[in-house]
């Protein structure tokens, strides 16, 4: 393709550190911080140097003027690494000199600017942003895409600085939305969806949490399962839910969350300022089953399978962040999110990457879930799914006249009907003991019942 170099340039100083002409056609963007608020001549008088050893193909000054420094067709020598930069047209732009490298407006309207023109000429019709460094550099692109690349490995994270990268979202929703597309159109595919199906499984989960927090609770592990029932439910990715809850919870710690084990609230719901603690649900699945739902308001329009008990529900602009990335306010285009901290969704994507690269452990019963329910076609009645059958058991007990099932429906257990109280039932014996508590294990009074008729107000297993 015949390379040719914006129209917007207002200042040229060739620069000598080049690697020459490109091995691979341009399909990347990558925008740095200079951490300075240089001019376009400056600029080009520091790359113009041998010694510097560093260029780039274009730069913003902080009047918001463009800089031309290596052609188009040239590689820039703008980072160490090669198969991107062979790709990629380097721009570096005028920021503060602390974090978190802020751009003057004026230099970030130049960059969407920029950016449009530099995809126009380079037959591109879509600029894209994963959230996600690693995953941006293994995108290949399709016919059409350029793709925002970012060099996050600096100690001084100036490359391009937190505070553009917060705007990786944006800027790339505004050059397609130019380039006559909507924010939508970011979507390829590549982004993590919230709706579908999970891919971690519950052993994944439980293996994973013990090994970054061996002192986890038990009750963590046991409720795990509900992650996949709850999300199954409303077509959420249960896996998404439990790596979000792990971020907000200092993976079940609860060293400096704001919310506790007890709330049953491992999302951080109702947290929207420092120092409060949140809501509070009576059991795991309740808390976990509010959780899904949230995720369901931000991923989807449609309407929820069980009963609404998100108390934040209706707070939501329904579907305005239809994947993990776009879960933070500074990368969604619309600036709506679940939270307002930079790389929300990304640190999320972390964590679910480990997780579903974990291998499983045999403890907790594998793949298999034991779901606790009065038929196996009512699943409006279940109370749980577990990966320990024991576990099951336990809460069917709990409930008389439910069944625990395996995952292919049969009926494994099956807890004792309660009676119906009050009752009568007639002693005939003049020694039967009054006991010290409810069974035989527990010490005699000394005192019997007598001969007569007596009321059961109360029975309880055991």
């Amino acid at each position: 393709m015949a390379y040719t170099n914006s129209s917007m340039v207002a200042y040229t100083k060739l620069s000598p550190n080049h690697s020459g002409k490109r091995t691979h056609s341009i399909d990347r963007i990558t925008p740095h911080c200079v951490v300075g608020q240089c001019t376009a001549e400056g600029l080009g008088d520091w790359f113009a140097k041998s010694s510097t050893q560093a260029s780039s193909n274009y730069g913003i000054d902080k009047d918001g003027r463009v800089g031309m420094y290596v052609e188009e067709k040239n590689r820039s020598w703008c980072s160490s690494s090669n198969a991107n930069d062979q790709r990629a047209i380097t721009i570096e732009c005028a920021s503060d000199t602390t974090e978190p490298y802020a751009f003057r407006d004026i230099v970030y309207q130049t960059l969407i600017k920029l950016c449009v023109d530099i995809c126009k000429r380079n037959g591109k019709t879509k600029l894209l942003w994963f959230g996600d460094k690693d995953k941006t550099l293994a995108y290949e692109p399709k016919s059409g895409e350029m793709v925002l690349t970012v060099h996050r490995w600096f100690a001084n994270k100036s490359c391009p600085g937190n505070w553009m990268y917060a705007r990786m979202g944006d800027l790339a929703a505004k050059v397609t939305a130019q380039l006559g597309g909507s924010s939508s159109d970011a979507d390829t595919g590549s982004y993590t969806k919230i709706m579908g199906t999970s891919v971690a499984t519950a052993a994944q989960m439980q293996t994973y949490i013990k090994a970054v927090n061996p002192s986890v609770a038990q009750s963590v592990i046991d409720m795990i399962p509900l992650y996949l029932s709850e999300g199954a439910a409303e077509g959420v990715r249960g896996d998404i839910a439990f790596a979000q809850s792990c971020l907000e919870t200092g993976n079940f710690g609860f060293s400096g969350s704001a919310v506790t084990l007890d709330q049953n609230n491992f999302c951080g719901m109702g947290v929207t300022a420092n120092g409060m603690k949140g809501n509070s649900f009576d059991t795991p699945q309740i808390g976990i089953r509010a959780q899904i739902q949230h995720l369901k308001a931000y991923a989807s329009t449609d309407a929820l399978k069980n009963t609404l008990v998100d108390p934040r529900f209706q707070y939501v602009t329904r579907g305005c962040a239809a994947y993990v990335e776009w879960l933070g306010q500074q990368e969604n285009p619309a600036r709506k999110g679940w939270a307002a901290g930079a790389g929300y969704g990304s640190k999320i994507l972390t964590i679910l990457k480990k997780v579903v690269g974990t291998a499983a452990g045999t403890q907790g019963g594998g793949d298999e879930l034991y779901r606790v329910r009065k038929t196996w076609t009512d699943a409006a009645s279940q109370k749980g799914a577990f990966a320990v059958l024991a576990n099951a058991k336990k809460c069917a007990d709990s409930n008389p006249g439910y069944t625990v099932y395996d995952s292919a429906g049969n009926a494994v257990y099956t807890s004792a009907a309660k009676s119906s109280v009050p009752y009568l039932v007639k002693v005939s014996i003049t020694d039967l003991n009054i006991r010290k508590g409810p069974g035989t294990n527990y010490g005699k009074t000394g005192k019997f019942t007598g001969v007569g008729t007596f009321t059961i107000v109360e029975e309880s297993s055991g």
